[in-house]
């Protein structure tokens, strides 16, 4: 009934607000908890010496390691749509099949894709950009260490998916918390080594604590690669700690976590099925994006390379947060979807939608006011001042281009997870695709090109348009409303025939979906 409060769990009754909350709000944490990881290692990395070239080389590697990483995350979020939606349909069991199948899918990207791409990825940078040899040498090592340890990240990834799917994103928040301590510690003494990099106060104390112990252990200065090695280290605890829940005794006896670790080509199939979209969607963007900070702004030089990596910082900051809003509307869409009522998917993605407008509204409004101190955040203090003055400048320049689209990057991102949650992926993917490259690389060119006078800030506008368009055109498939047919279980069909008669845990999908 409408105004009556609606538990999607089928227990104590709680409001659509609070119900939404009690998922978004650890997810949302989680995602920011990501982010700020990152964040940290940037502005750590801008505090080795007043050369801009440092920050520029972590985030150029990141980007360029999260390639094939970020086609494997694209993949494994459909994870979360077939556990929610056995949830929904009163199947939690089922779920873990799929869990242990996003597994298997991880090991065989990292052999067959990630560590291949390692090995090239020097070569690739320095045909594809004219960056000197000494940010060449940093940006390809970090790349590489992260490339290395990629197993850790998308196989946490995976595992978080099945929690999300689940309505348990407090497991994740906590493992990811840990995970961001230990890189925070790992940083500090990897980075500098036995150098101390800030003096006086708390930080000057902390600093002069973590020198000593790199002194004690031998720890060389690392640098770059030390963030590097400090992120892989952290991702390490991510996994470990709900890896081990999933595999306790309470988990295996309440869903057999244990019995389906064997690999399923079923499960595997079900999650290629309406995974690849995604797949390509995160790996096109990722292609575009790393394109756009590594060709298109390379192409001004190292201060507009920083500036905008500096910008990039701060626009993840507003956007993880609503991706993780957008992870809490594909759970709960998807458990609708499983308990066959779209209606309550609309209302459920139009709360999300308004919490991510909300927040991302906000977050535009300090763009704007605060660009000035923003950047100089990251600027070494023994920086040259004209080069200072230019890197400000740039970078506050694309703080208010990041604040032109945060309202339609809310709507897309929000817009993405509730057909995702539907079991629509396709659609979605194709869009973003053709948009990231038409916007992006396509209007990236031509600015330059036909308006060299806006510098770095032309591709900076077509990035912008991209955002804009999609998250136009995700809505448009949104109100459509054809993901309210989709049958991801197969009911319609009556009970549906596992492909294994052994087994009881595998959900079929079907060929045109």
């Amino acid at each position: 009934m409408e105004g009556v409060p609606t538990s999607l769990g089928g227990g104590r009754e709680r409001s659509p607000l609070m119900e939404m909350l009690a998922i978004a709000a650890p997810v949302v944490a989680t995602m920011t908890s990501y982010t700020l990881m990152q964040f940290v290692d940037g502005l750590m990395v801008s505090r080795i010496g007043p050369d801009p070239i440092y920050v520029a080389a972590q985030g150029n590697g990141g980007v360029a390691a999260f390639i094939p990483i970020s086609l494997v995350m694209g993949l494994i979020t459909v994870v979360n749509t077939y556990v929610s939606q056995n949830l929904g349909a009163g199947r939690p069991e089922r779920g873990a099949a799929y869990a242990w199948a996003g597994l298997w899918m991880c090991l065989l990207a990292w052999v067959a894709l990630m560590l291949p791409f390692a090995a090239v990825i020097p070569f690739a940078l320095e045909r594809l950009s004219n960056h000197s040899d000494e940010l060449l040498r940093m940006e390809s090592a970090y790349a590489r260490i992260l490339l290395s340890g990629a197993i850790f990240t998308i196989s946490a990834r995976c595992v978080a998916q099945y929690f999300y799917g689940m309505h348990k994103p407090m497991i994740v928040l906590v493992a990811v918390l840990a995970g961001n301590a230990v890189n925070l510690v790992a940083n500090s003494v990897l980075i500098f080594g036995p150098e101390q990099s800030i003096t006086g106060g708390v930080f000057g104390a902390w600093f002069g604590m973590t020198a000593g112990f790199a002194d004690a252990m031998g720890i060389p200065r690392l640098g770059v690669n030390g963030a590097a090695i400090s992120t892989v280290l952290g991702t390490i605890v991510e996994l470990a700690i709900p890896m081990a829940i999933f595999l306790g005794s309470r988990m295996n006896a309440l869903y057999g976590t244990r019995r389906a670790c064997r690999l399923s080509i079923a499960h595997v199939r079900d999650i290629a099925r309406i995974g690849w979209p995604g797949a390509l969607m995160f790996g096109n963007e990722m292609i575009c994006w790393s394109y756009l900070m590594a060709v298109l702004i390379g192409h001004f030089g190292e201060v507009h390379n920083t500036a905008g990596w500096i910008a990039l910082r701060y626009m993840h900051l507003a956007f993880m947060p609503a991706i993780g809003i957008s992870i809490a509307v594909t759970a709960q869409v998807g458990k609708c979807m499983g308990m066959q009522r779209p209606d309550l998917a609309v209302k459920r993605t139009m709360l999300g939608l308004g919490m991510t407008l909300g927040y991302m509204g906000v977050c535009a409004l300090g763009f704007v006011l605060f660009r000035y101190q923003a950047i100089e955040l990251f600027v070494e203090p023994t920086m040259d001042a004209s080069q200072r003055e230019e890197l400000v400048a740039i970078g506050s320049r694309v703080m208010i281009a990041a604040a032109i689209f945060q309202l339609f990057d809310a709507l897309g991102i929000t817009m993405i997870g509730a057909l995702r949650g539907a079991g629509d992926t396709i659609w979605p993917g194709v869009a973003t695709i053709i948009l990231a490259w038409v916007c992006i690389v396509g209007g990236g060119h031509l600015a330059i090109e036909v308006f060299p006078s806006l510098g770095s800030l032309g591709p900076w506008i077509g990035a912008s348009s991209y955002i804009i368009l999609l998250g136009v055109a995700v809505c448009f498939r949104f109100v459509q409303g054809k993901w309210k047919r989709i049958d991801l279980l197969r009911r319609a069909n009556g009970p549906e025939t596992p492909a294994d008669p052994a087994r009881t845990d595998v959900v079929s999908v079907p060929a045109d979906q």
